[in-house]
Formats: structure tokens, C-alpha cells, sequence
């Protein structure tokens, strides 16, 4: 028997009134509610089981330093996908070997509030919101530092409400597990500072030939002006506008003492 002729009863069929009645009954006859019932709680258990993954890195972190970070990796795909070579600087140096000027500098340019919160500075967000407001444009963040390290850490750079929900809660629960000495180690060391370039060690060797226990006062104020966007390919010896305007505001800040500094390192 041809397919056409095949074809032809199949369609002779489904033009049965009877045979179409017997399809739409049984469309109707699914539980629709119960259905989204189901799919809602497979969503829910793939969303619980992925965070609890996170939770358990997390508090591995309490006494294992990362190796990589989610930033690291899309960098070198990125990288391998334009038929480059990736090339990653880092070396891993303990809290304590850091400069207290560049502690004191990231503190003032990125989250100068940051012993005051719990991983979300809203006081922050509140004047981000307002300055982006004002100029009908992003002009400023407000990630504190324990949100650009969860970002950094487990999710992507994609500016989505989901994501900025998520980096939220992973933010709160990383202050929780791991507290603020600990948040900021981490985040010293793996923060993105130049093109393959992460931690304070490798970018005071790359731009001062210097260890980060040696930094300087001017040369951490440099390191964090260029935080916010560390792509650009800086030198540490031109400063642009936009680079001395940030070294300033953070040099003035940097006088002052830090809300909260005392009672947590």
C-alpha cells in the first residue's frame, strides 16, 4: 500500500466527528492543575539541588581555596572560541601578606560599608539606583563586595533579575558561613585585575614588579580605581581622566576610617 494512500485515511479519520470527539475528551479529561502541580515541584527540587551544590562549595571555602572561579572559566572559553591562547596569572597569597593599603583602598572604592551589612549594602544600592536615576543612565553600581564575589565565584556576568536574585542569596549565605575577613581573602585573590590577570599578587608583579605585601599607598589606589573595569588595558604609569578621578575620590576617602574596620579584623 503507497504512503499517499496511507496519508489519505489518516486524514479521512481525523475528519471523523466521532474520532475527534474521542481526542478532544480526552485533552479534557487531563488534570491540568495537577500537571503544573508537578512541573513546578521539578523546578523547585532541580533549584534546591543546585544550591545546595553552591551551599557545599561554599563552606568548603571555610578551608580550601578555590582553584578557579565561574569569571575564570568563561574567560578562557571565550578565549578558546576566538582560536586564542588562554592565559591565566594568579598565586594565591594568605590574607595576611596583602598590603594593608590596598585592603584599605578596595574597601573605600568598592564597598566602603562593608563590615556594616550582611553580603547587601541597600543603603548602596538605594544611591546607585537614585545616580542612574538621575543621569537616564548605568552610570553605578551597587554590588558590595561579597555580591561581585559570589558573581565571580558561581554565576555568570548576564544582567538578569534572576541572577541578581541569586548572587543575592548566595552573597547573605557566604557572610553567614564564612565572614568578612574571610570574604575579602578570597576576594583578593581572585578578582579580575587585567586581561588574564586575578588576585592582588599577580597585578601588583604585572603592573608594579612589586609583591602585594609591598604595595604602596598610591599603587593601591591605582589597583582599585581600575576595578570596576579591568579590560581596558590600564598602564600604571598614563593615567586617564576617568582613572585620576577615581584615584582621588578613593586617596580622600582612604583618610578617613572605614565604618566598622575596628570590630571585625
Amino acid at each position: 500500500m503507497s504512503s499517499q494512500i496511507i496519508n489519505r485515511r489518516i486524514i479521512a479519520n481525523m475528519a471523523n466527528p466521532e474520532i475527534v470527539h474521542r481526542l478532544l475528551s480526552k485533552v479534557k479529561r487531563i488534570n491540568w492543575r495537577k500537571l503544573m502541580r508537578r512541573v513546578v515541584i521539578i523546578i523547585l527540587a532541580m533549584a534546591l539541588s543546585y544550591h545546595a551544590w553552591i551551599l557545599f562549595r561554599i563552606t568548603r571555602l571555610r578551608h580550601t581555596n578555590p582553584t578557579t572561579t565561574n569569571l575564570m572559566e568563561l574567560r578562557t572559553d571565550l578565549l578558546i572560541e576566538r582560536g586564542d591562547t588562554p592565559k591565566i596569572r594568579q598565586r594565591w597569597i594568605p590574607y595576611q601578606n596583602i598590603s594593608p593599603h590596598l585592603v584599605r583602598a578596595v574597601l573605600v572604592g568598592e564597598d566602603i560599608r562593608f563590615f556594616l551589612h550582611s553580603g547587601i549594602d541597600w543603603y548602596g544600592v538605594h544611591l546607585a539606583m537614585k545616580k542612574n536615576w538621575e543621569e537616564k543612565r548605568f552610570v553605578r553600581g551597587g554590588s558590595s563586595i561579597s555580591q561581585q564575589l559570589a558573581k565571580n565565584l558561581f554565576l555568570s556576568p548576564a544582567k538578569n533579575p534572576l541572577r541578581k536574585l541569586h548572587e543575592i542569596i548566595i552573597a547573605w549565605e557566604m557572610e553567614q558561613i564564612l565572614g568578612k575577613r574571610r570574604i575579602l581573602e578570597i576576594y583578593l585573590n581572585v578578582i579580575e585585575w587585567g586581561d588574564g590577570i586575578y588576585g592582588a599578587e599577580a597585578a601588583a608583579r604585572h603592573y608594579f614588579g612589586v609583591s602585594a605585601s609591598s604595595l604602596n599607598s598610591e599603587q593601591a589606589v591605582f589597583l582599585s580605581a581600575i576595578i570596576p573595569a579591568p579590560l581596558r588595558g590600564y598602564s600604571a604609569n598614563h593615567y586617564s581622566s576617568y582613572i585620576r578621578s577615581r584615584m582621588n575620590l578613593i586617596s580622600s576617602r582612604m583618610k578617613f576610617s572605614i565604618p566598622g574596620e575596628d570590630r571585625q579584623l
